[in-house]
């Protein structure tokens, strides 16, 4: 309740008026006047009349006090029972902080960080967002229920905001143990076959049983390495490049009786292969049109070191030649087909014919060459069916087409058949879903017996044009006519012999975004994206492994002859395994060093400090196997100056919201006026006697 005051007139002309008053009330009493005091009185209680005091009284209601209950959702809390027990405490909670009716509880479940950041548990960030537009006063404090792996705990010398007890209730269960491992360092690139190093570590965190740990190394799915760990030690680990694209490591460490989780005891890396320089061989055993086209396209790429031959002159020719004018560029037969075949990354043969320039047994060194894993690509022309064939040779063992001896001469639109429809190499080639296709004629092909392997591009009548197989650990492919260069001329409009040429090429080198049969996954941001390519037909359904180790099947949708793919949201972050028949692969869904997957054993220690700083308890809610026992909660009004080792303590606040004021003129209305007439009529009393 407060007194203001309004004058009726402006308050210089009251200051005066007041003066006035003053002094005639000053001077009557000085000088002994008969009821001086009553005018006095009376001239006061005009000038309080032209004050017009006004009693003014506020109408307030008590504010609630806002306690902030964050209750951590994130992937660590699937361990165990920490999901119940954080469910069980949530309701207890809530059940003792409706019996203040002060007291209004903020809910707030954080999960892991965004898709776009590395996924960890931020509490405290959650906290700043509940409490942004509440006051501090009124906050009456924080009650975290988590297992404590909480990433984004302030400096305690640092400010929250308000001044209010934190508590936590830690979830999970004590003396718990687990063992993970990790990537310490390795590199993003690598040379395809020099080697690289990385490290690795295994960590134990809490009661671990200790001991040595088993740690099995896979590259690309195939298990290279098994290595003795002893936790808490970098273990380097050397390894060979095998190819370009991606290559992933996988490292899975035993788990261990009791552990929390085996979800961290598997860590990948992606490594990059890349190919320093392809060496290619390329012999030409004449001069024709077709020549350039192979040379234009090996020479415009820059990763491409071309070594190339051909045979201008061949050695049945006796036309008086001086020995030393044979030729520019001596033919180093035994060093490129015996001593350094193996640097070679892909060995063409375009129109060659065997003519004496090789001898027998280099062809020899070649099918050896293309089983130990070489590329063998032969671009063949009327030679290949003629006397001098090098089907006729030791190669013809990694051949997979014999010649039977006639050209098929015969215009045709180059076709994918139904087995290239669905191969890498040639499917979605521009032009090819036409009838006629989109692009110009060959005019000839060299007929052939029944070929082994893939048919995936066809001639006249449907005699094998392309022709891709596997011999032991290498590739070989037969291009069945030498008129592609019509199509890098543009006659009748060209066609895609670049695209055909250098997939062609990357498929006998092995890239594995040509693999016939492959199984590949990639995450964006949560979404799992699953693609298999296969020339089998339908693959049936892929088993998608969770983090967790639940599973699930999901269907493969065609998109394109020989592409199938699915898309799934993932609730999980982590490491995934896709299987699909006999293949298998792994992808991560999140940022791979993820805090959330490193420390997965529940702790108080890192909320302590807090708690001690404003006066909190840091508690478990159960010890091993019991209940859930949830401590009472204790309003406190004022400061909270003591820690309760055994209560939630909240301070309530004192905060009040203005609802209404009331006002009364004092001397307004009957009373003032009947003040006034009294002292008035006083005075005049006085004065009679």
């Amino acid at each position: 309740m407060t007194v203001d005051f309004s004058p009726l007139i402006a308050w210089p002309y009251f200051a005066a008026l007041t003066l006035a008053a003053a002094v005639l009330a000053a001077l009557g009493v000085w000088r002994g006047v008969r009821g001086a005091w009553l005018r006095a009185a009376a001239l006061a209680a005009f000038c309080l009349a032209i004050a017009n005091p006004v009693l003014f009284q506020e109408e307030r209601e008590p504010l609630s006090t806002i306690v902030a209950v964050v209750v951590d959702r994130s992937q660590s809390q699937e361990n165990g029972d920490r999901r119940a027990q954080t469910d069980q405490a949530l309701e207890g909670l809530k059940e003792r902080l409706a019996r203040f009716p002060q007291i209004e509880a903020r809910i707030v479940e954080a999960a892991d960080g965004e898709e776009t950041e590395a996924p960890s548990t931020k509490l405290f960030g959650a906290l700043a967002t509940a409490l942004a537009d509440v006051p501090p006063a009124r906050v009456g404090g924080a009650i975290f229920i988590t297992d404590g792996q909480i990433h984004d705990v302030p400096d305690v010398n640092q400010k929250l905001g308000f001044e209010a007890p934190v508590h936590a209730l830690i979830s999970g269960e004590p003396d718990e143990f687990d063992r993970r491992i990790e990537i310490v360092s390795a590199p993003r690139f690598g040379i395809v076959g020099e080697q690289q190093k990385m490290t690795f570590r295994v960590v134990d965190d809490g009661a671990a049983p200790g001991g040595s740990a088993e740690v099995t190394i896979r590259l690309n799915g195939n298990e290279i390495a098994t290595e003795q760990a002893e936790p808490g030690t970098d273990v380097p680990f050397s390894f060979t490049v095998p190819r370009g694209g991606n290559n992933i490591l996988e490292f899975a460490v035993g788990p261990v009786a009791g552990e929390v989780t085996e979800t961290n005891n598997r860590a990948v890396h992606v490594l990059d292969g890349i190919r320093e320089n392809l060496r290619v061989l390329l012999v030409s055993g004449e001069p024709h049109a077709g020549e350039r086209a192979w040379r234009n396209l090996l020479k415009s790429d820059a990763a491409v070191d071309l070594v190339h031959f051909t045979i201008l002159r061949p050695p049945e020719k006796q036309d008086g030649t001086p020995i030393n004018e044979l030729s520019l560029i001596a033919f180093p037969t035994r060093e490129l087909f015996v001593d350094k075949i193996g640097e070679f990354d892909l060995i063409i043969f375009d129109r060659y014919q065997h003519r004496g320039v090789l001898p027998i047994l280099y062809y020899d060194n070649i099918a050896q060459y293309v089983e130990n894993g070489g590329a063998l690509l032969i671009a063949a022309g009327p030679e290949h069916a003629g006397d001098d064939s090098i089907a006729a040779t030791p190669l013809a063992a990694v051949l997979p087409a014999t010649p039977t001896g006639v050209m098929n001469e015969k215009a045709f639109f180059p076709r994918l058949s139904e087995e290239g429809k669905m191969h890498p190499v040639t499917r979605g080639l521009e032009g090819a879903a036409d009838e006629p296709p989109a692009w110009g004629r060959w005019f000839r092909t060299v007929d052939v017996d029944r070929p082994l392997g893939q048919t995936v591009m066809e001639a006249a009548d449907g005699k094998p044009l392309l022709v891709l197989n596997r011999v032991g650990k290498g590739r070989v492919a037969m291009l069945l006519s030498d008129q592609g260069w019509l199509w890098a001329r543009g006659f009748e409009g060209g066609g895609p012999h670049v695209s055909l040429y250098r997939r062609t090429a990357h498929w006998l080198m092995q890239e594995p975004a040509l693999e016939e049969e492959a199984l590949t996954a990639r995450a964006i941001g949560r979404t799992l994206e699953i693609t298999r390519q296969t020339i089998e037909g339908d693959p049936g359904q892929a088993t998608l492994t969770y983090p967790s180790g639940r599973t699930q099947e999901v269907t493969l949708t065609l998109r394109d002859p020989g592409l199938y793919k699915a898309e799934v949201e993932t609730d999980e972050i982590g490491l995934f395994e896709v299987s699909n028949d006999e293949l298998t692969t792994l992808v991560h869904v999140g940022n791979v060093d993820a805090p959330e997957f490193k420390a997965a054993i529940s702790t108080k220690e890192k909320i302590q400090p807090w708690a001690e700083k404003t006066k909190g308890l840091v508690r478990r809610l159960a010890d091993a196997d019991g209940p859930v026992d949830l401590p009472p909660v204790i309003p406190v009004r004022g400061a909270v100056r003591v820690a309760d080792d055994q209560r939630l303590s909240l301070r309530m606040t004192d905060e009040t919201v203005l609802k209404g004021i009331d006002s009364l003129s004092l001397f307004a209305g009957l009373f003032g006026l009947a003040a006034l007439l009294f002292l008035i009529s006083a005075t005049w009393y006085r004065e009679g006697r």
